[in-house]
C-alpha cells in the first residue's frame, strides 16, 4: 500500500540535495523519496542509496514533501529533461505518472515498499542499488499504462493512470485489513495474512465484465482484477500472461465460488496456474468496463479507492519511458 510523504530525519520537507558531478551519457534525476514506505524502509535506506549516486557521480535532487500531491507539483515543475527515481512502492509509483504518461519524461523504479510488485516484474529487488542504477545506462524502454474511470457509489466520477494494474473484491477487501496485521509483517507474509483473515467475511456481488465491448462474465463474483503487470499483493501472480508491451490490458474474474474453493485458487494464483480453472475466467483486451450491483471496494496500484459500482478502463500503448528496466 501507499504511504504519505511524511517528513523524514535525513531532509525535512522541501529540503534539496545536489550532487555536483554527472556520469556521462546519463540523465539529471530527481529522486522522490516516500520514507513511509515499507514501513520506513526508504527513509532508512536513503544514506545508502545517496552514497551510491554519489558514487557514480550522477547528480540528483531530493524531492520529499509531506504528502503526494506537493510532490507530484514539484515534480511536474522540474525542467523536462529531468528523469525521476521512485523511492517506495507500487503507490510511489503511481503518484507520480501524471508527471510521466504521454509527457516522454524518463522514469526509474527503485523498489523499497511494501509489494513492489511491478518492480517485481522488472526483476528490481530491494536494496539492490547498485543493479538498479546499472540500469540507467539501458536504452530506456516504452511500456503501457493504464487509464481508468472510476464511477463512486456517491455519484463523483475519478479519472486516474496505473502502471501495475487494479483489484476489486476480496483482494480489495485484503488490501483493506492489511491495516490490521502486526507492523513487524512486511512483504508477501503481510498480504498472505490479511488474505486468511478476510477468507471469513467472504461475499459475492452481481458483475458484468465486458472486454472489447463482448461480454466475458456475468454473475456471481468475488473478485476482479484489470492488470497491465502480472502480480500483486507482494507475490501474487494474478495475470501471468500480461505483457506491458503489447498494448493490451489483461482481465481476470472469479466465478461464483466458497471460502474453500477460493483458497484453492488463490494457491493456483501464487504459482500463476489458475487461468486454467473453471473458475478463473480471463481476456486481453484494449478496453474493459466492470459493472457492480453493489459499491465494492477497489484497489488501484496498491491505494485504496473509495467503493465503485463501475470501472472503464482503458490501455494506453507506450505511456511510459522506463529507464531501468
Amino acid at each position: 500500500m501507499h504511504k504519505p510523504f511524511n517528513r523524514s530525519p535525513y531532509y525535512p520537507a522541501g529540503i534539496v540535495s545536489d550532487v555536483s558531478s554527472r556520469a556521462a551519457g546519463l540523465p539529471e534525476l530527481a529522486v522522490v523519496l516516500n520514507p513511509n514506505a515499507g514501513g520506513g524502509l526508504a527513509a532508512r535506506e536513503w544514506p545508502r542509496l545517496r552514497a551510491e549516486l554519489e558514487r557514480r557521480g550522477l547528480t540528483h535532487t531530493l524531492i520529499q514533501e509531506e504528502n503526494a500531491a506537493l510532490a507530484l507539483a514539484r515534480v511536474q515543475a522540474l525542467p523536462p529533461g529531468t528523469a525521476l527515481m521512485a523511492v517506495g512502492g507500487d503507490g510511489t509509483v503511481g503518484a507520480l505518472l501524471p508527471a510521466v504518461v504521454g509527457t516522454g519524461r524518463p522514469l526509474a523504479i527503485l523498489p523499497l515498499g511494501t509489494g513492489n510488485d511491478f518492480a517485481g516484474l522488472l526483476g528490481l529487488k530491494p536494496g539492490a542499488f547498485g543493479e538498479a542504477l546499472d540500469r540507467l545506462a539501458f536504452t530506456p524502454r516504452a511500456v503501457d499504462a493504464l487509464w481508468v474511470r472510476a464511477h463512486h457509489a456517491d455519484g463523483t466520477v475519478t479519472e486516474r493512470t496505473l502502471l501495475n494494474g487494479l483489484g476489486m473484491g476480496f483482494d480489495a477487501d485484503v488490501t483493506t485489513n492489511m491495516d490490521r496485521v502486526p507492523a513487524r509483517v512486511q512483504g508477501f507474509a503481510r498480504y498472505a495474512w490479511s488474505a486468511v483473515a478476510t477468507l471469513k467475511d467472504l461475499s459475492l456481488a452481481d458483475v458484468t465484465v465486458d472486454a472489447d465491448g463482448v461480454t466475458l462474465y456475468a454473475g456471481p463474483s468475488a473478485i476482479v482484477a484489470v492488470m497491465n503487470g502480472t502480480r500483486y499483493g507482494g507475490g501474487f501472480l494474478i495475470s501471468p500472461e500480461s505483457d506491458v508491451r503489447d498494448g493490451l490490458l489483461n482481465v481476470v474474474v472469479g466465478g461464483p465460488m466458497s471460502r474453500l474453493q477460493l483458497t484453492g485458487l488463490l494457491a493456483r494464483v501464487l504459482r500463476g496456474t489458475h487461468l486454467g480453472h473453471p473458475l478463473a475466467h480471463h481476456a486481453a483486451a484494449r478496453q474493459v468496463t466492470v459493472r457492480w450491483n453493489r459499491p465494492m471496494r477497489v484497489h488501484l496500484d496498491g491505494d485504496l479507492g473509495t467503493p465503485v459500482t463501475r470501472l472503464d478502463v482503458e490501455v494506453r500503448p507506450g505511456a511510459v519511458r522506463l529507464l531501468n528496466a
